[in-house]
């Protein structure tokens, strides 16, 4: 399955000439070059808006018709998508409907595992065991694009007839014939030769905050821009629900707790039962 790649022609591994020298600068010259390095990702990011957009109302429809988005990727990209995923449940309360898959699997949160990438059938395996199926999104992150787990993901998805969408960093790869909407973030050669955990993570971590805030805002996931449907596991997160309460709809601290409780710490319910007279 393995498909000939010219790897030196990727731009996220071409040499970047404004940083050749960074091992003679001093530690304020080294924080300076990385900062403008950084300072050009946003701008490349806002170029891939128009695709951006689409992959958020593609991830939404999936969400309304009960399918689920399944991040896949490798490496530092499979790392983003993991935590981009974990964090979908304490922010907006759905479980099991955001799942992050990577090679190796969640020991590769925590141990290097990068061999794992190269292995076509790792990511689709996983998919099978979570029952993946065609109302199902596969989103796949790889820098490069050539991540062979990744194709395998994205094949596996769309032989399932599911849709796909693909977060790289480079225009000419090998994931963008593998989707129904290429999300391509040219950050261009990094600070250090190929370190894509740099610009094209900064990149990536960007795009994915878009895509899972763009389409749970538009699953009705969001009230003004409040998290309604957070879970209040800790202090500081029961009173950020206790004041989303107070400011939507004018109760008091002591009204607007107990609603919370009434309402079994679904902020959303409370705001309901107080909008509509049922206290």
């Amino acid at each position: 399955m393995e498909e000939r790649l010219n790897y030196g022609a990727l731009s996220t591994e071409n040499n970047n000439p404004r940083t050749a020298n960074i091992d003679k600068m001093d530690a304020r010259q080294i924080a300076e070059v990385i900062n403008e390095e950084d300072k050009t990702v946003a701008w490349a990011v806002e170029k891939e808006l128009d695709s951006i957009a689409a992959a958020i109302d593609l991830l939404a429809d999936a969400l309304r018709a009960g399918g689920r988005i399944f991040y896949c990727g490798a490496g530092t990209s499979g790392r983003l998508g993991m935590l981009d995923a974990l964090e979908c449940l304490p922010t907006y309360g759905l479980a099991d409907t955001v799942i992050g898959l990577m090679a190796g699997g969640r020991r590769a949160l925590y141990d290097a595992t990068e061999e794992a990438e190269d292995n076509y059938d790792e990511i689709s395996d996983m998919m099978k065991e979570h029952g993946f199926h065609a109302p199902d999104v596969c989103v796949g992150l790889s820098a490069s694009g050539s991540a062979e787990c990744v194709k395998g993901a994205m094949d596996y998805a769309r032989l399932c007839g599911a849709k796909t969408v693909s977060v790289t960093c480079n225009k000419q790869n090998p994931l963008i014939l593998r989707s129904d909407i290429s999300i391509s973030v040219v950050v261009g050669p990094e600070v250090i030769n190929g370190s894509t955990r740099m610009k094209a993570g900064t990149a990536q971590k960007m795009v994915l905050n878009m895509l899972s805030t763009g389409s749970m805002v538009r699953f009705g996931r969001v009230r003004g821009n409040y998290m309604a449907y957070m879970v209040p596991t800790n202090k500081k997160l029961q009173d950020r629900a206790i004041r989303i309460i107070m400011d939507k709809t004018g109760v008091s601290q002591d009204e607007a707790a107990r609603q919370l409780r009434s309402a079994d710490n679904v902020v959303a319910a409370a705001i309901d039962a107080i909008e509509g007279g049922c206290v």
